[in-house]
């Protein structure tokens, strides 16, 4: 997924090696690449889910990191 940041940064994130490899039921339903393009921004965290099922903070993907 490429990411573009409000400083005009730019990052390639591969999620795929983090869904491939974590199982836990929250997570599996983002696996569908459908599911996975539901993401919304809060509170500077790409989440995912009603109850936050999957986070990543803006900051560690801004670096390049998940």
């Amino acid at each position: 997924m490429a990411i573009r940041f409000s400083d005009d940064t730019r990052q390639v994130v591969d999620f795929g090696p983090y869904l491939a490899t974590h199982t836990h039921p929250y997570i599996d339903p983002y696996k569908d690449p459908e599911q996975f393009k539901t993401f919304q921004i809060e509170r500077g965290n790409l989440v995912w889910g009603e109850d936050w099922d999957m986070i990543f903070p803006t900051w560690k993907l801004h670096r390049g990191h998940l």
